[in-house]
């Protein structure tokens, strides 16, 4: 007799995000009436093959339009936003697609003497993945973009992974961001 015992959670990330981590409203940051300009970012999640990731989670983490984030570490003399908190979380649609609403975040300031460029920070779990994924969402047409330390240590022809596309000259809030698991076009990931 032959025992099948399926997979373990130590095995893989997924495919349970859709029924048990995303809920209603996660992918919408702007619902509580965050101040700022509203933005919307939305791309798909494409494998080493081309195709779409239909099972994947998206997390993003971003500081306020002030350039703050809602996190007791960050001590900025920035002002705090009480309707926002810098945290969404969207399933994959069947073809790999996520989409965001959002605020354009403001430059961070760090400790010592650099700032960094407006950027939204991703994390993707997918189904075969040990562990998360993490890289940034930039933003074309920022001059803070040539200083910032993390974008900086990208080899220049790899930038391009990391900087959203606008989508449409009339829709100047609205961005483009694939995200690229693997292959030659790969999304640059962050080892933390």
């Amino acid at each position: 007799m032959t025992m099948s015992y399926g997979r373990t959670p130590s095995q893989t990330i997924g495919p349970f995000f859709h029924r048990a981590l995303v809920r209603n409203g996660g992918n919408d940051l702007t619902a509580r009436g965050a101040a700022g300009v509203q933005i919307v970012i939305e791309g798909r999640v494409i494998d080493g093959d081309g195709l779409p990731v239909a099972d994947a989670m998206v997390e993003i983490w971003q500081a306020n339009a002030a350039g703050r984030y809602d996190h007791p570490e960050d001590r900025q003399d920035k002002r705090l936003d009480p309707n926002f908190h810098g945290f969404g979380r969207t399933a994959t649609d069947a073809e790999g697609y996520f989409r965001f609403r959002t605020v354009k975040p403001g430059p961070v300031r760090e400790t010592g003497d650099f700032t960094q460029a407006p950027h939204i920070n991703v994390s993707i779990f997918a189904r075969g993945l040990l562990n998360r994924l993490v890289t940034r969402i930039y933003f074309p047409d920022e001059p803070l973009n040539a200083t910032d330390p993390v974008l900086s240590a990208v080899p220049g022809p790899r930038r391009p992974t990391l900087i959203a596309r606008r989508v449409g000259e009339e829709l100047a809030n609205r961005f483009s961001f694939d995200v690229i698991l693997q292959g030659g076009a790969e999304t640059v990931f962050l080892d933390l």
